[in-house]
């Protein structure tokens, strides 16, 4: 008998997977969790019914969320993620060499435990010496740093459920005063194609607290549409027109020096939302 994974998270459309193989769920404090082998994608995470992560495309999402911060910054020494129990944002954030410290505040221990298990292509970077690894409330932690780190990374689930708080103006201010006076935040912003709304809320939040906002564009497909949208907040850099002087050493497979720069061309109906 052939099994199916039903991804439901826009109410009016579903994405599906034929699953060759279940390896681990659980209800942890916080959320469903289940990892699945699936024949298209590969091993896969799952929070509450939703895909997060995949073997096949996960480069996509991490490369796209890491590098443009980091290349962005003259000078990442210190760099904090907010979710990204998976460790593939801090995979990335630990290839640049300027990184001294990168510390991971996931809310959920259970995501970072089965992640090391099932997922080690993505986890392979949580035992490193420069990875801390925080298990609590980003949104505390935040409030509790002050001027401390160079990058912040949003790698949260959707805004809903236990993700909600990380999405909005307030959050975005504790961010702001969490950050060096140089700092620059990345969040994962939705699908202007299914949740527009989402998408512009988010940019007219950071708009408002960052003088510098700008929205880019990456092709993940096994997130809803496959289009998907990041939203990155800077005190003094812009990331559509900084000269990235350092070299692109290590091995990518989406992201470019060419493509950090063209990402921030948006269709018409996506560059509306920003305005």
């Amino acid at each position: 008998m052939d099994m199916w994974l039903k991804e439901g998270q826009i109410s009016d459309a579903a994405m599906t997977y034929k699953i060759k193989e279940t390896l681990v769920t659980k209800k942890t404090e916080f959320q469903d969790l289940a990892i699945v082998d699936t024949y298209a994608f590969g091993r896969m995470l799952i929070l509450d019914g939703i895909v997060q992560t995949t073997i096949k495309d996960e480069y996509v999402y991490h490369e796209m969320i890491s590098h443009i911060p980091l290349f962005t910054h003259p000078n990442p020494k210190k760099v904090l993620v907010v979710g990204g129990g998976d460790g593939g944002a801090i995979r990335e954030i630990l290839k640049h060499p300027s990184v001294e410290k990168a510390i991971l505040c996931e809310i959920d221990s259970a995501v970072v435990e089965e992640c090391k298990k099932f997922l080690p292509e993505i986890s392979c970077a949580l035992d490193d010496s420069r990875c801390e690894i925080f298990i609590g409330d980003g949104i505390k932690y935040v409030h509790e740093h002050k001027n401390e780190f160079d990058v912040i990374i949003v790698d949260s689930t959707d805004p809903f459920g236990a993700a909600e708080g990380l999405f909005g103006g307030s959050f975005y201010k504790e961010i702001s005063e969490c950050l060096t006076e140089d700092g620059i935040f990345i969040a994962q912003t939705e699908t202007p194609f299914y949740l527009p709304e989402v998408v512009k809320s988010v940019v007219n939040d950071a708009k408002a607290v960052f003088p510098i906002t700008k929205l880019f564009m990456a092709g993940i497909p096994t997130y809803p549409s496959g289009f998907w949208s990041f939203t990155v907040g800077s005190k003094k850099y812009d990331p559509e027109n900084i000269e990235i002087n350092r070299d692109l050493d290590f091995t990518t497979k989406y992201y470019t020096k060419k493509l950090h720069k063209s990402c921030f061309t948006l269709p018409k109906f996506v560059e509306d939302l920003t305005k």
